[in-house]
């Protein structure tokens, strides 16, 4: 019988725990079964944190009945067998894993105890450096040339991935000295940058592939790709942190020394590095890395502390499985298992419905999470998530939390299945889903569903719309939740009194915000078009219906024929304005806001022969002069578009400083460029 096999049919937690032997197997088949899963295929069934807790209990078992430690224990062993699809290469060095810690005492007592194993009151010089989550790799150099590359797998063997390692560009296939060690062991980690991974998905969405769940699992699969080609495409990254077996050089007498040797030979090494001193010096580390965590470029699941001096390192020595001498001080577990409790549904700004799960309250990156979004419909139905499920929550930052799986072997009998519902839970409208879309939305409209009512407003008042200056996030959601304002109508009725008694609010604040109300009122037909917000008319479309209609009353009357006829409108937008207009609670909208004093110049319908009709225009990087609105402006008068990106039919490209990746896109299609000059010099030719 398999191990799987036998970890189906263990016993439970509960049943094993009345007896510590029981408990101990029961531990040896967990451990050995998602220890495979996560570092043979690539597959983690569970948190690390929920591992490093299973972990933690069978050596505190084995430490109290040291009788029963056996060779297979997981405390014996580091990760897993290596794949069979690789030549298996032995280590020279045994690859290690590190301790870990998870709190201040933790430090404190690490601190503590290598002090009192160097017989030294003094404070000991840790390197202090990052923990990456990516693949502990061992990179072989004979007389200075990359021979070979292995994984660590169980730490004594890995597999050969020399190949693919030489696809890394940022590695030296040949270390950069005249006089090179005749043999160089060189431990480091291969990861994925966080850019790199979203471009990598994004390719696999183009492809109808399947995604990678995380930078880790992408840089494993990368690497472990039986065609190199593969691995080429994918932008792998390395870092040097250590060293095995070396022969014909002194090894540096220091890590931090030996690291800077590293970046010498041409090895990159991370500069996200410090030499510290004692407890709170590491302390100081690890709260400094905790703040830059979400702005670094990759993906990091603590730090690393290891003494920084060589012969420290030698008289401290070794466990079975670990250097004494290093720990992984671990933040605070970004994923937790929990059990759902329910699935409902969340009503968001634009009125997409959100299937949100309710769990049983978790401690997830030291938050209290009880609710994890599903994202939508399609979403509950791939994963397969049901009512009952005990799943892995996964919290980064401060991103929503989200469910990432179901684990299977935990799944009861009793669970149920999400159904959608088919009315909104706020207002009672329609919820509908468009063929081509993912995401189900409510029908009622931002002005019917006060579930979008604080969204709709916000984008009324936003700078391109109305731009009423003043009437930010917190304002607004004061003015909806005291329900003061229900409309955008309403806003042109608040009085200097009611401003000045709200939450962070003065006189001078609020008559402030009078003001910008009454200067709103002065507007353009485009802006007043895209302050509505209509489903999919953004600005651009907005400014084409202006210019085609002319006048409000003449788009509000027209067909769909007509709206048709609007250059770059489709049926899409066509249905969606024919059922705005349609409404009669929109339509008493815009005739309240009239009476409030709202108005506009309706403008002149756009004739063909104007200069740049049927030209569209994309406007990148920073202009000498112009501002890129003003830029914009000038071609719109022109007749011409200005669009948001670049495709076969942009007719020039208006370049400033820093223009990017739009500018590369126009050289690769062969669309015209233009500078600021060429572009007024182009304006005055047509005028």
């Amino acid at each position: 019988m398999s191990q799987v096999d036998l970890f189906a049919q263990a016993s439970s937690p509960e049943t094993a725990a009345s007896d510590w032997r029981s408990r101990v197997n029961w531990l040896h088949l967990q451990l050995h079964h998602h220890a495979h899963a996560y570092y043979v295929l690539d597959q983690p069934t569970i948190p690390d944190a929920e591992y490093d807790k299973l972990f933690r209990e069978l050596e505190q078992l084995e430490s109290e009945h040291p009788e029963i430690v056996s060779v297979d224990s997981p405390t014996q062993r580091v990760g897993g067998a290596p794949l069979p699809h690789f030549d298996q290469v032995q280590h020279a060095v045994p690859m290690l894993s590190i301790n870990n810690g998870f709190s201040e005492e933790d430090i404190l007592a690490f601190d503590k105890r290598l002090r009192e194993g160097l017989k030294n009151d003094a404070q000991i010089d840790y390197a202090c450096e990052l923990k990456f989550d990516g693949l502990a790799i061992n990179l072989r150099y004979i007389n200075g040339v990359l021979t070979q590359a292995a994984t660590r797998g169980d730490g004594s063997a890995g597999e050969d991935v020399t190949i693919n390692i030489r696809t890394i560009r940022s590695l030296p296939l040949k270390l950069r000295t005249d006089h090179p060690p005749t043999l160089l062991d060189v431990r480091g980690e291969v990861l994925m940058f966080k850019a790199d991974f979203a471009k990598l998905n994004q390719r696999q969405r183009d492809a109808g592939q399947k995604e990678f769940a995380n930078p880790r699992n992408a840089a494993a699969g990368s690497l472990r790709q039986l065609d190199s080609k593969i691995t080429a495409q994918r932008q792998l990254r390395f870092f040097a942190y250590g060293i095995g077996e070396c022969e014909g050089a002194t090894i540096p007498d220091s890590h931090t020394a030996l690291l800077d040797w590293y970046q010498q030979l041409g090895i990159p090494v991370c500069e996200e590095r410090a030499i510290k001193s004692g407890a709170a010096g590491l302390l100081e580390f690890f709260a400094d890395i905790s703040a830059k965590r979400s702005h670094l470029p990759y993906e990091i699941d603590g730090v690393i502390y290891k003494v920084n001096q060589h012969q420290q390192q030698q008289q401290l020595g070794f466990v079975s499985r670990a250097p004494r001498f290093a720990l992984a001080h671990k933040f605070p577990a970004e994923e937790a298992i929990t059990v759902v409790q329910g699935i409902d549904v969340q009503v968001g700004r634009t009125g997409a419905i959100t299937p949100v799960a309710r769990l049983a309250p978790v401690s997830v990156g030291g938050v209290t999470v009880t609710n994890a979004t599903l994202h939508n419909e399609d979403e509950v139905k791939r994963k397969d998530i049901r009512i009952g499920d005990t799943v892995i929550v996964r919290r980064a930052g401060d991103v929503i939390p989200e469910v990432v799986s179901y684990v299977p072997e935990r799944r009861p009998a009793t669970v149920t299945e999400f159904v959608m519902p088919t009315a909104c839970p706020v207002c009672g409208s329609t919820i509908a889903r468009a063929e081509d879309e993912a995401v189900a939305r409510c029908s009622g409209g931002w002005i019917k569903c006060a579930a979008q009512r604080k969204g709709g407003l916000l984008h009324f008042v936003s700078r391109r719309a109305m731009d009423i200056e003043g009437l930010g996030e917190q304002l607004v959601e004061q003015l909806v939740d005291k329900e003061i304002v229900t409309t955008p109508a309403d806003f042109y009725h608040l009085e200097l009194s009611t401003l000045a008694n709200l939450d962070r609010m003065a006189k001078k604040s609020a008559q402030n915000v009078i003001d910008a109300l009454e200067k709103s009122k002065a507007t353009t037909l485009a802006r007043f078009i895209y302050a509505l917000g209509i489903r999919h008319v953004g600005e651009s479309t907005a400014k084409e219906l202006a210019r085609h209609f002319g006048n409000l009353d003449a788009l509000m009357a027209a067909n769909e024929e007509q709206i048709l006829a609007v250059n770059d409108i489709g049926p899409v937008v066509a249905t969606m304005l024919l059922q705005f207009f349609a409404d009669p609670l929109n339509r008493t909208l815009i005739t309240q806001l009239r009476k409030a004093g709202v108005y506009w110049q309706d403008v002149e319908v756009v004739q063909q022969s104007l200069s740049l009709s049927g030209m569209t225009f994309v406007i990148t990087g920073t202009l000498p002069n112009l501002k890129r609105d003003e830029a914009a402006q000038m071609i719109e008068a022109a007749g011409g578009k200005v669009a948001g990106s670049v495709s076969k039919k942009t007719s020039y490209v208006v370049a400033g400083e820093e223009a990017g990746s739009k500018l590369e896109k126009a050289q690769e299609l062969g669309v015209t460029i233009l500078d600021e000059a060429g572009l007024l010099i182009l304006l005055e030719q047509q005028a």
